[in-house]
């Protein structure tokens, strides 16, 4: 437990000292942020803002959890360290898209495909390894079932369709906070909500695992307690970033941060066997994920009608005239409603057993 305490405390420490550092260097190499000629026209104040702000929150993280483990005198476990990998090789796609965006200075960066293969690769390393590496109890990181709270019974898969429903999990989440990360403190702001969340599960199934603790309702997870450790790591990083990130914001996260976040979101759900869960606990990635594909399909089946004002569902209350400030905060609001509901549910169910 100590750990947790550590990893979060020096995550959070790391980031509200190192962000400072880092704006400091990206203003003066000029690594400013560009803005979309078709975005809300508010947002052309930020442009040359710094970016690539993910890179502190996962330094951080990753150094906060490794002094953590010295501290403690506990390796790490295999279900950290492909968490970890499964973090920052996203986040190492995420920074090649903004090097390029600023290199080049163009708003898109990597184009779609090639970022969508380097996805790809990382996933699939990671979900090779974690359907593979075997403990001393023959429990591997990720099981080959689809899980809701817990494993869902005549839901295993073969090797190949877990493989492939792990790269779909990764790719929702990575670019639905991808998608998120368009004002001021807003996905920083809810990913901060979501890794609390996965602390809480985590420490919840070390308490009431089937290792140690059997019975009817044990939890079958492999490392539970280090992967708290991770969780609380992310979540004190994402912390301390937004103090600088929050509206005005002196730096953003980029996709360096943002397919980092979705990507460690995925793992966490996999790992912990909250699989569908995780559409309840990252509800506000998944409504505005939502209104991004309504937009798109509607405007193709239309002939070019639109149902909200712009996608995503951010911009289209900016348009409507909402301050930023006010969406950004009723936003994490509804992120904050529907992790206490995946937290409810979570519980509900260990205690039901239903």
């Amino acid at each position: 437990m100590l750990a947790i305490l550590i990893a979060g405390a020096l995550a959070l420490l790391g980031t509200l000292l190192g962000t400072r550092v880092a704006i400091a260097v990206l203003v003066r190499r000029g690594y400013g942020q560009l803005i979309r000629d078709d975005g809300p026209t508010s947002h052309h104040v930020k442009r040359g803002t710094p970016t690539m702000g993910g890179t502190v929150i996962i330094l951080s993280a990753v150094a906060a959890y490794a002094v953590a483990k010295l501290v403690t005198g506990f390796a790490p476990s295999a279900s950290a360290l492909l968490l970890l990998f499964l973090f920052a090789g996203l986040g190492a796609i995420g920074f090649l898209d903004d090097y390029i965006k600023i290199s080049k200075q163009r708003s898109l960066g990597l184009r779609s495909k090639a970022k969508m293969v380097g996805q790809i690769l990382v996933g699939l390393v990671f979900a090779v390894l974690a359907i593979s590496w075997e403990d001393a109890n023959g429990r591997t990181p990720i099981s080959n079932a689809i899980s809701f709270t817990r494993d869902i019974s005549g839901t295993q898969m073969p090797t190949i369709l877990l493989i492939v429903w792990v790269l779909v999990m990764i790719a929702g989440a990575s670019n639905g906070v991808n998608l998120t990360d368009g004002l001021d403190g807003l996905a920083t702001g809810a990913s901060v909500m979501v890794f609390g969340a996965f602390v809480i599960i985590n420490i919840w199934q070390y308490n009431q695992n089937c290792a140690f603790n059997p019975g009817v309702k044990c939890y079958e997870v492999r490392d539970p307690l280090d992967l708290a450790v991770v969780a609380s790591a992310i979540m004190g990083a994402c912390f301390g970033f937004l103090w600088w990130n929050a509206s005005p914001a002196k730096i953003f996260m980029g996709d360096t941060g943002s397919l980092s976040l979705g990507g460690a979101m995925a793992g966490f759900a996999l790992m912990t066997r909250t699989e569908l869960l995780l559409v309840l606990i990252g509800g506000l990635f998944v409504l505005i994920t939502a209104s991004v594909i309504i937009q798109v399909a509607y405007f193709k089946i239309s002939g070019g009608k639109r149902v909200f004002r712009m996608a995503p569902l951010q911009h289209h209350f900016e348009l409507l005239g909402w301050a930023e400030i006010t969406i950004v905060v009723r936003f994490w609001i509804i992120s904050g409603l529907f992790v206490a509901t995946g937290l409810g549910v979570f519980y509900w169910e260990w205690v039901t057993g239903a």
